[in-house]
């Protein structure tokens, strides 16, 4: 009897599961529909509980399909209720609904606006196709928009706007992380070059934090060419493959996991190239996946992680510790010690 009540409770959560998977889109849309109509701002800047009718007026929205998109977000507890009166409810903020913000410290607006652009979801109508092929190395990305992510970005202002602007507000998050998670990480390193630096977010917040660092933003010509200017920053130009320059510690982040081993393994050594044989270090901030570690909801985003970089990229994917120690070992590097953030990524330290 026992077995048989299990089986059908599990039925039962089989059911309800199944229909997330259904309509599973239309959490996303709804939430890149509150990002386009600035829900979330206009309700935190309000104050305090804001009626419906009040921020239907703000939004120049219809009221009754307003309420609609409301209902689902408190259902989701991205907005909470709240009585204003005896009559009225108001919508309030959360901890979730401030990731929503189009500014803010913590805002993740940018990164659902790219992914749920056009140009990255086309990609995901070809992933079985993907799975299924065997020596093709072009992505589902490449597929729906005829060139590879980085040929299409080079190629398109709007989109290029639309990732950096998304690589920035992740930068933001992560970088965060890493400073208040393991600061020690910094002591001792008087330059450092951000490899894949983009815009330079990442280092320039890196620099405030610790103000003793010289820094070194490196990525492709076209992107440093609209990097931010600063005193203690220097924009340079090249390519990673060919060589990096000096410093005392090279920082990658979310730059490795967009390739194979291969090329990972080429770049590592030109980052140990660039690095004092004593002093130097590979300081690389990447998800680590746990593969047998179940119900850890942090490492389930490093598997949703992984299968958007199958779409995406032509190469890139997350990897297992394991993994991990298998490319820095065959790039030279001798020791290597993992230490936690709170964000999904880990900070990886690997020396000569």
């Amino acid at each position: 009897m026992g077995d048989m009540e299990v089986t059908v409770k599990e039925e039962a959560r089989a059911e309800i599961k199944i229909w997330n998977y259904v309509l599973g889109y239309a959490k996303i849309a709804v939430v890149k529909c509150a990002i386009e109509l600035g829900i979330a701002d206009t309700i935190e800047n309000y104050g305090s509980p804001m009626p419906l009718s009040e921020l239907a007026t703000a939004l120049r929205c219809e009221p009754s399909r307003l309420h609609r998109i409301m209902r689902f977000m408190v259902h989701d507890r991205i907005f909470k209720q709240e009585p204003i009166n005896q009559h009225t409810v108001g919508f309030s903020s959360t901890p979730l609904s401030r990731c929503l913000l189009k500014g803010g410290e913590k805002s993740m607006a940018a990164f659902i606006l790219l992914m749920s652009s056009p140009t990255c979801l086309a990609p995901w109508h070809s992933l079985s196709a993907r799975v299924l092929e065997t020596g093709n190395n072009i992505s589902p990305f490449e597929v729906a928009n005829g060139k590879d992510l980085w040929s299409y970005t080079e190629a398109n202002p709007d989109f290029r706007e639309l990732f950096n602007n998304a690589m920035g507000c992740d930068a933001r998050l992560t970088v965060q992380a890493t400073i208040e998670g393991c600061p020690e990480v910094f002591d001792g390193v008087e330059s450092l070059v951000d490899v894949g630096g983009g815009n330079g977010t990442a280092l320039s917040l890196l620099v405030k934090a610790f103000p003793w660092i010289r820094g070194i933003n490196f990525d492709l010509p076209h992107v440093v060419a609209v990097a931010a200017k600063s005193d203690s920053i220097e924009n340079v130009g090249g390519d990673m493959f060919m060589s990096i320059p000096n410093a005392d510690a090279v920082f990658l982040m979310w730059v490795l996991h967009d390739w194979d081993d291969e090329e990972c393994i080429k770049i590592l050594k030109k980052c140990r190239e660039a690095i004092p044989e004593d002093k130097g270090k590979v300081i690389i901030v990447e998800a680590v996946l746990e593969e047998d570690k179940e119900g850890d909801e942090l490492g389930g985003v490093g598997l949703m992680l992984d299968t958007a970089l199958m779409a995406i990229t032509n190469k890139g994917k997350e990897r297992t510790l394991k993994e991990w120690s298998y490319v820095l070992r065959q790039s030279g590097f001798t020791r290597f010690n993992v230490k936690p953030t709170r964000a999904v990524q880990l900070v990886i330290e690997a020396y000569p």
